[in-house]
């Protein structure tokens, strides 16, 4: 997260961006305040926002702690920014990059509704988006660079493993 801050265009944005309260939020104690938004818990409108983003020269990394929280904003991420190019003359300005994870379940486990899966899911219907599961923590700064750097401008959910934040 800190070579993304670095960035002009880049914009961080969700829940516990500013504020703690997820594991994420740690990976984001570097960054300036000023290139972080910090949103209610309103996973549509917050999806909505990052296209704007987009739309308007951002590149937006938009934070969805959990799968589970993300599937709040499927409306926006099947109808909206996975068919953009569809229903546009345009294309995106810039990369909108969506970071979740797949819920830890250690040292604690929280429960079903917060460690779900969707990776196969959403690539099946998302068919502009790129999704890449990140098994190995090896795989994190080159995965993000690659969703940021893209030349043909696009959406990239990136998903971590919440395990990983404590045991690798």
């Amino acid at each position: 997260m800190d070579y993304l801050s670095k960035k002009n265009e880049t914009i961080f944005i969700g829940q516990a961006v500013e504020y703690a309260g997820t594991a994420m939020s740690n990976t984001l104690k570097d960054v300036s305040p000023i290139k972080k938004i910090e949103l209610p818990v309103a996973e549509e409108m917050q999806m909505g926002i990052t296209l704007g983003l987009a739309m308007e020269g951002n590149t937006p990394i938009s934070i969805f702690p959990r799968w589970n929280f993300l599937l709040y904003s499927m409306n926006q991420l099947v109808n909206h920014i996975d068919k953009y190019e569809l229903m546009n003359d345009e294309k995106l300005k810039k990369n909108i990059i969506i970071r979740t994870s797949i819920g830890s379940q250690r040292p604690l486990h929280p429960q079903h509704q917060h460690i779900g899966d969707f990776t196969f899911e959403i690539r099946k219907m998302c068919k502009n988006i790129d999704v890449i599961r990140l098994d190995n923590p090896k795989k994190i700064f080159s995965a993000y660079k690659k969703a940021f750097s893209k030349k043909v401008k696009k959406c990239t959910i990136i998903v971590e493993y919440g395990d990983y934040y404590n045991e690798k």
